[in-house]
């Protein structure tokens, strides 16, 4: 085991290689628009950034949640919403010629939809615009509201991913109290409910104090739901006041976890130390498609 004192040779961060990471960086800055990248603090940011993907953050840059794990500024309300927002959303993917997005955003239980209409927009104009885009979303549980997630379905996003974060035992220490592990898997469920054509997605960080047992565990939970696509990856401290490292997965563990998952029949698994839920995204769609 490597402890959160000992950082292993594997945990290094690739550095920027292109120019596109500056351009990413100034226009998202110019038009206002936030990325998880920055925000999240994600160790992938200048592989993807300089490889012209990005992931963007909407509703603001404050969470009204106050997970333990996440780097997100909280409050307890957030900025008033951007109503151009998913607009500008369009425009700057159409002005890069994506081909595959995702969006994700912070929690928003200050709004009376916390925000699903708003998301909902953001993917109903990014379609317009671009209608060879595929579009992901990431979203918040919207309290497993299925009048909120009917929202974010019938703006027919490619592929929706809730995270359920860690495994059951460990959930209450490090996710809000508005959060639970059951109500993650019941927003799963509750969109290939609601169309069982979109691909769900979700994502488990390792290192957190689980044990092998509890990560099968959480795998065939998401398989009960219904979930496609699975990642996994490290955990990483993101500041001393954050929630501790508590053991550093080796790679070869992560390909074990990758394998079983696999095994359990899920369509695509994303898992290694920097893998996050909207890393190589694109890439992960495309195979599953494929695949099946």
């Amino acid at each position: 085991m490597q402890t959160s004192k000992q950082l292993p040779e594997w945990l290094s961060v690739k550095p920027a290689s292109t120019n596109s990471y500056s351009s990413i960086k100034n226009r998202v800055n110019e038009l206002g628009l936030s990325t998880v990248c920055v925000e999240a603090h994600c160790p992938n940011i200048t592989e993807c950034w300089s490889s012209g993907t990005a992931t963007f953050m909407v509703l603001g840059g404050l969470c009204t949640r106050g997970c333990r794990f996440c780097a997100v500024k909280k409050s307890a309300v957030g900025v008033i919403p951007d109503a151009h927002e998913p607009e500008k959303l369009a425009k700057v993917i159409n002005e890069w010629g994506l081909d595959y997005i995702v969006i994700t955003s912070v929690c928003r239980d200050d709004l009376e939809d916390q925000g699903a209409g708003h998301f909902a927009a953001c993917v109903t104009e990014i379609k317009k615009l671009n209608p060879s885009t595929y579009v992901e979303v990431l979203i918040p549980d919207f309290t497993a509201d299925a009048n909120l997630l009917k929202k974010i379905t019938d703006s027919h996003p490619d592929v929706i991913g809730h995270n359920i974060e860690t495994v059951e035992r460990i959930s209450p220490s490090i996710r809000d109290r508005r959060a639970s592990y059951q109500q993650s898997l019941n927003v799963l469920k509750t969109v290939k409910d609601l169309d069982s054509r979109i691909y769900t997605k979700s994502a488990m960080m390792l290192g957190v104090g689980e044990n092998d047992d509890e990560i099968l565990s959480a795998l065939d939970d998401l398989r009960a739901a219904g979930v496609d696509f699975v990642a996994m990856g490290q955990y990483l401290q993101p500041s001393p006041v954050h929630a501790e490292v508590k053991e550093y997965v080796t790679p070869e563990r992560f390909k074990t976890f990758r394998e079983k998952a696999t095994a359990k029949g899920f369509l695509y698994v994303a898992s290694g130390p920097f893998v996050r839920s909207s890393y190589l995204a694109g890439e992960a769609f495309v195979k599953a498609v494929l695949n099946k």
